[in-house]
This record gives C-alpha cells, structure tokens and sequence, in this order.
C-alpha cells in the first residue's frame, strides 16, 4: 500500500456546548461569544490553523460560530459542518460561497452524513433511520454542491453587484437523482478556494467510505490504534484504485484523524491529570452512556465501543500512550494520547509514517491545552518532522 505523502496540518477543537476540566458532569464553563473567541485566537496563536467546530443536538449551530470566528482571527480556518439532508444542496453550496468569499479563502467544510438517530429525527430528517440510504443522498448532495460551484463564475467587482441579472454568467445545472431532481439552479457568488473549498469526511461503514472515496478532499477517521487506522487506510486505497479503474482518475485523498491529547512534562502528571477528567463521573452516568452508546447505528462509533470493552480490565490502556478512559462517558472521538511531550509526539509521528496528515487535536478544558500544545508538543513535531523530510502547514 502505497499512501502519497502530503503536507502536514494541525487543527483544534472548538466546544460549543461546554467546557472544563472534568467530563460526564455538566460544564464548568460557558461557552459564550466571549470563549469562542479567546479559544480560537489562544488555538491561532499556538500554531494550529485551523479547528473543527462540531454540530449535533446540543451544540450551536456551527455557520454561526464559524462566522464569529473568522472576523476574530487573522488566517484561521474554520471547518464547519455541512449537513445532506438538513438543508437543500443548493443553499448549502450558495452559504459556503458567501462564507469562502467572506473569509477570502477561509473555509472548510465538514460533511456529516450521520449522527445518532434520535439527534437526527429531533431535527427533522426522514432518512434518521436509514443508514446507508443517508449516504446515497450524500452522494447525490455532493455532486450537486460541486457541480453548482464548478458552474459559478469567478467573482469580480462588475458581476458581484450585478443585482439585475445576478446569474448572467452562471450556467444553470440541472441535476435527476433518487433523492434530488432539480431543473435549473445556479449559486453565487464563486467559492475564492478553486474548485472548491476542501471537503472532510467521517463514516467507517463500507458505504460512507465509498462516498468519501468519490468526493472527498480528506477522508476522517477517530483515533485507534495504528494497526487499526492501517487497516482503513488500505480498504480506502482499494476504492481508490476501483475508482481509477473505472474512470482512469486518481483523486487525491488526505487522510485525517480526530484524537484527545494530554501533555506534561513528566509521565506521572499526565496520568494523574487523564484520570482526573473522569474522576467526577459516576455509575450512573457510566451506565447511561454505555446503554446510549450501544444504540447507535453509525460503525465509528461501534468501533469505539469495541475497543473501550478490550481495555477496560487494562485501566483502559490500549497501546503505548493510548488511552479509551473518557469514552466511558463521551461519544464520538474520545481516545486520548497521554504522555511527555516526547512520547506523544512520538505517537503522532507514527500516525503520519503510515499516511495521516491532518490532525484534530484537544483536550480538557480546551483553551489551556490549546496553549500546552503550542508551548511543549507543536514545535516538537515540526521538528521530528523536519528529520523525516515532511512539511507542515
């Protein structure tokens, strides 16, 4: 298996339904205006350049965050979810345009197919039960979006307060599917990113991995152990090369990986510190979340719930620095590499040696472990990094 390097990149996290030092419990901190925004620009700062804001039942809404964020910071890239099914794709390509010309170039987009049902029919999709039916309209969305932006003229002073004939130089695409049927539809104004603004996807299941291996910029994975990450790299690389021989194209794909880090200076106080964020949680709240956990139908999340039941007679260890003790508590990407500055980044150097080149990366509360990690744990990877003749963004 052959994966071709890229470029490195490093990007933050940025909770919007809380923050503190403990999980399990309710937040120690709000996450107002205020807080995003000091969090953002500590995240900048230490070097990250970009962040993951994320969507859900009790998040909010990301395109509002993202905004708030993008006219606080200087080059910091907000990565926001853009959600099939919720919103229509033509809607969907126009905000991500007006927000790209905006930021002049600033936007990612996060794609996200699934989500746990109840938090999908709570807000309103009829596909909220139908796994794989929900990435066959992911894939008709995509080629909608990208299709509308391919046909959206370059921006210029003329044509952007053309407010007449707004769509003069757009080519309308008309699109039939089993869940789109569309006639003739335009967006505007042209995304400032060419083609596009990239697009992250997550989904572990055979389907959502097929989808990203179409459409994708960058295919994201929960942090597991690298023998694990391994196996998704190479059945991604097998739909690639079906792609290719289909079409006689070889997209390109980055392959990215949501982890939980603590760093210390010393070994022991990384640990005394994992343990601590859980130290308030109690049976109850551990029962309840594994009953929750084991309903969902998403496969990253299944995966997460198989390893947590490996390492739990292990004190939740499942490899060197590689530790499953919040995903007691908290779904979604919740393994967390502990250790010395040395020894995480150690970690992560693995990770990228078998193909992993853009990282998520947070911790507890999130804007003190955003200055930890550009104080002790950046510079050092750029650093190992140089010596194996990788770059970083």
């Amino acid at each position: 298996m052959t994966v071709e390097r890229n470029e490195v990149e490093f990007g933050w996290y940025i909770p919007t339904y809380g923050d503190g030092n403990h999980v399990g419990v309710r937040p120690e901190r709000e996450t107002d205006l205020s807080y995003i925004i000091q969090l953002a620009q500590h995240a900048e700062k230490a070097g990250f350049t970009f962040a993951l804001i994320p969507t859900g039942g009790t998040c909010l809404d990301a395109w509002v965050v993202g905004s708030a964020i993008i006219s606080s910071t200087t080059t910091f890239r907000p990565l926001i979810a853009m959600r099939p099914g919720l919103v229509s794709p033509v809607l969907a390509a126009r905000m991500a345009a007006s927000f790209d010309y905006l930021s002049q170039g600033r936007l990612l987009i996060n794609v996200v197919t699934g989500s746990s049902a109840k938090d999908l029919r709570m807000m309103g999709d009829p596909l909220a039960d139908s796994h794989d039916e929900r990435y066959e309209r992911t894939r008709e969305f995509l080629q909608i979006v990208k299709g509308l932006w391919a046909n959206s003229s370059v921006n210029n002073e003329n044509d952007f307060f053309a407010v007449n004939e707004p769509y003069q130089d757009i080519e309308p695409l008309q699109f039939t599917g089993n869940h789109y049927n569309l006639e003739a539809v335009a967006s505007y104004p042209a995304t400032q990113q060419r083609p596009h603004p990239p697009l992250y996807f997550g989904g572990s299941s055979a389907s959502g991995k097929r989808v990203a291996a179409e459409l994708a910029d960058v295919y994201l994975m929960w942090a597991e152990p690298l023998n694990w990450i391994q196996e998704q790299i190479g059945e991604m690389e097998a739909l690639r090369n079906e792609q290719q021989e289909a079409t006689g194209i070889r997209r390109p794909l980055k392959y990215g990986l949501r982890v939980q880090i603590l760093v210390r200076q010393t070994e022991e106080e990384a640990w005394r510190d994992a343990w601590e964020i859980i130290s308030k949680v109690n049976n109850v709240a551990i029962e309840q979340a594994e009953e929750r956990f084991t309903k969902s139908d998403a496969v990253n999340q299944i995966r997460q719930n198989k390893l947590r039941t490996y390492s739990k007679e292990n004190q939740y260890l499942l490899g060197p620095n590689l530790w499953s003790g919040l995903s007691t508590v908290r779904s979604g990407g919740s393994l967390m590499l502990v250790g010395t500055p040395d020894q995480v980044s150690d970690r992560i150097i693995e990770y990228i040696r078998i193909g992993v080149s853009s990282f998520i990366l947070s911790g507890f509360p999130h804007l003190e472990e955003a200055d930890i990690a550009g104080e002790l744990l950046l510079p050092l990877i750029k650093e190992k990094l140089k010596q194996e003749q990788y770059t970083t963004l």
